[in-house]
């Protein structure tokens, strides 16, 4: 079986070194340098794994899984980076990559993280795999707000802004996002939260200092 691929990276020689190494069992069926252009063509294409570099304009890797996974959960993303930090690690995790790897990976450790994160497996580099488990066993159940756990990451940075007394459209300027897009994000959190209007949901961040 053929393991459709996209890459998402914003430098050229990268993107031709995987699609040159990759399994045979591997199909590039796209790529893209940029975050706008990622999210139409993945969306377009549909691959079974997206591998992604986590730090790149306009929201880097996490505004692409954030875009895409709600309508395509099949998607399967994998982050490549250069970036072995903790904080990168866990927020790629947390917006819904299966898995995180360097770009000191071999060839064909590369591969076989693929067919790993396409069969539905989370993949880790050794020493990133502890940053993950550390950073969620930190989290207890008391700590834990229901109303909040049912917000997208997305949704979650349109409310703190709306806490911070930002308009829609510098909300959509922060986050690389359209004014329609920041609406309907808006609108979701109103429903979620069975809130009526925008003062109401930005007094209950603040409440929550969410600030």
């Amino acid at each position: 079986m053929t393991i459709r691929v996209f890459i998402v990276d914003d430098h050229d020689l990268f993107r031709s070194g995987v699609r040159a190494e990759v399994g045979n069992d591997i199909e590039v069926v796209g790529e893209a340098s940029e975050v706008g252009a990622a999210i139409e063509l993945i969306a377009e294409r549909l691959p079974d794994v997206v591998l992604i570099d986590v730090h790149m304009p306009a929201g880097g890797g996490r505004a692409v899984i954030e875009a895409i996974s709600p309508n395509h959960p099949e998607i399967a993303f994998l982050a490549l980076s250069a970036s072995d930090a903790a904080e990168d690690v866990v927020a790629v995790v947390r917006a819904g990559a299966r898995g995180y790897v360097t770009k000191t990976i071999s060839s064909a450790e590369l591969s076989e993280a693929v067919r790993r994160v396409a069969a539905g497996d989370a993949v880790f580099s050794p020493m990133l795999a502890g940053f993950v488990l550390d950073a969620f066993s930190s989290i207890s159940v008391a700590e834990i707000d229901p109303d909040l756990d049912q917000l997208t990451p997305r949704e979650r940075e349109v409310l703190q802004h709306i806490a911070r007394g930002y308009t829609y459209r510098e909300i959509g300027e922060q986050l690389f996002i359209s004014v329609k897009t920041v609406e309907t994000h808006v609108s979701s959190v109103l429903r979620k939260l069975q809130l009526s209007n925008r003062h109401e949901l930005s007094r209950w961040a603040q409440d929550r200092k969410l600030i």
